[in-house]
């Protein structure tokens, strides 16, 4: 099938060739790189140049493949490249690439499965390296998120009291919640003010990861407080999400110190607005119609 190669048939046969592992060759007789381009007809698709053959001029994007998806992924997980340093890096990058290689228009996705794939993967620490990677790849959502304006705290004064039980308040995008059995912020933190690397320190971490003004913060909450803000986020409305507050064993919260988070957390710009849950019309009264007009 080669030189009437139709265009979507020849951008399959050279993403087959640019993401197969081992050398260009290999990956010219592949059997999905083969099955379009018989290796031997590489230059009926692929002209040589007056110093490269058809199989070199490929194997140019063949050899960057690697050297890219390393780049893309570092600059998603610096943190975690320094804390496994440059050979342990890489051969995670090369198996990640392997077993996810990239099949989209953007590198912003290409990330997405390394949390997962790393907790199983050959590396030192590996339930450190997943929250580490975890905490990485909320940042780099939030920083990608859609733009949505931050709720204002006029539109907050604006509900009135008796009608908060029913109010939804409606995240920003770019808001993301994270809980970690380490303390994988504290590396970051470190990584950012170029400071020594600390320790790996076990504990429970519920992060919020927030982008504000086109920076990103983070800032954990005690337990109450962050369970709070979940049930929000998934949608309760405020009176729900308040009264599983109140009733949560070991993580309870009153109410005014609830309304106190709602403040806190609309002054960081985590919600975009404030949905009203519709009133329940009343059932109807079924009753016998009465007699002789009484």
């Amino acid at each position: 099938m080669a030189p009437d190669l139709a265009l979507g048939g020849l951008q399959q046969w050279l993403q087959a060739v640019i993401v197969h592992p081992g050398t260009v060759d290999q990956a010219l007789a592949a059997r999905g790189a083969a099955a379009l381009v018989p290796a031997s007809r590489t230059d009926r698709v692929v002209l040589p140049s007056a110093r490269l053959s058809a199989p070199q001029r490929v194997g140019v994007y063949h050899g960057m493949y690697l050297t890219r998806m390393r780049e893309a992924l570092e600059s998603d997980y610096p943190g975690l490249a320094r804390f496994l340093g440059p050979a342990a890096w890489e051969r995670l990058v090369q198996s990640y690439v392997e077993a996810h290689p990239s099949r989209s228009y953007t590198l912003n996705v290409l990330g997405k499965d390394l949390p997962d794939f790393v907790r199983a993967a050959r590396v030192r620490r590996p339930a450190f390296c997943r929250d580490l990677a975890r905490l990485e790849w909320a940042v780099t959502e939030v920083f990608d998120a859609p733009e949505t304006l931050p709720l204002a705290e006029a539109a907050l004064a604006a509900v009135a009291p008796g009608e908060w039980e029913r109010a939804r308040l409606v995240p920003v995008a770019a808001l993301r919640l994270v809980v970690l059995e380490h303390d994988a912020g504290a590396h970051l933190d470190a990584l950012r003010e170029g400071r020594r690397r600390p320790p790996v320190r076990r504990r429970r971490c519920r992060v919020v990861v927030y982008r504000r003004n086109y920076a990103v913060f983070r800032r954990e909450q005690p337990a109450a407080a962050f369970a709070l803000l979940e049930d929000l986020v998934k949608g309760l409305t405020v009176g729900r999400a308040l009264a599983r507050a109140v009733d949560r064993r070991g993580a309870r919260l009153g109410a005014d110190e609830a309304f106190r988070l709602f403040h806190d957390w609309a002054a960081m710009g985590l919600f975009r607005a404030v949905e009203m849950e519709r009133r329940r019309d009343p059932k109807p009264t079924v009753g016998r119609a009465p007699r002789d007009g009484r």
